[in-house]
């Protein structure tokens, strides 16, 4: 569990989204970065190929990046995982052929102050959902499914969201429209806070203690960047 919870949810907000937060010119450049970085990870079992923006590769892309940021959600650190050649990263590129399941990007390090998590677009194809639920522990994928949760990966594996929330049973008519890649009884207790549907140019913003996924609304592959953020003050 985080240590500075009070102070985490003080700055806890509904997500929202900046239109406009790229200009065609970067679109392309972030476009070109995505090209050039070298892949990561490929996983074959969820289908998905990741790669980590490392300081070396389009500096000054990097630079306007951060003070666009910095203008979206004030002051704040990166807190992103290195890359394998153990580089510090501004965040992860994903390109996806299969939606991403329930899951909550709180990190390991229960002394930091998590802040926001934010999407940027790649692509005019995805979806992202947005639960209005909230986890303190560490970053987990969440499930009921045997397999699953024997899965390895960089996440933790666990159900243990299903005794945190009320079990009330998710609406089948949502879960048709958006969620049918999960188990429905995997949702239950969890209440939709935003739908997002991907558009170039613009930038999701959430707080990292959302519940979050992928919607099932995905035809072909989508690739999207994520940035996760930290506050400073511990005192």
């Amino acid at each position: 569990m985080h240590r500075f919870i009070e102070k985490i949810k003080n700055y806890e907000e509904k997500p929202y989204v900046i239109k406009n937060f790229l200009d065609p010119r970067e679109i392309a450049d972030f476009v070109k970065l995505y090209d050039e970085l070298p892949i990561e990870v490929n996983n074959q079992r969820q289908k998905i190929v990741k790669k980590k923006w490392s300081k070396k590769y389009f500096p000054k892309l990097q630079s306007a990046y951060n003070e666009k940021l910095k203008s979206a959600i004030g002051e704040f650190f990166m807190d992103n995982p290195k890359n394998k050649m153990g580089e510090d990263s501004l965040g992860l590129f994903q390109e996806s052929f299969m939606p991403v399941s329930l899951h909550v990007d709180t990190g390991f390090d229960f002394d930091k102050i998590i802040y926001k998590q934010t999407l940027l677009p790649l692509t005019e194809e995805g979806e992202t959902v947005i639960f209005k639920n909230r986890f303190y522990g560490c970053s987990t994928t969440f499930s009921i499914n045997e397999k699953e949760l024997a899965a390895k990966g960089y996440n933790k594996r666990s159900s243990e969201h299903l005794e945190l929330y009320n079990k009330k049973p998710f609406d089948k008519a949502t879960h048709e429209k958006y969620l049918k890649h999960e188990e429905i009884d995997n949702l239950k207790g969890l209440e939709i806070e935003m739908v997002y549907k991907w558009k170039l140019g613009e930038i999701l913003i959430f707080d990292r203690t959302n519940l979050h996924c992928s919607s099932s609304n995905l035809n072909g592959k989508k690739i999207g960047f994520t940035t996760s953020t930290i506050r400073n003050e511990i005192n």
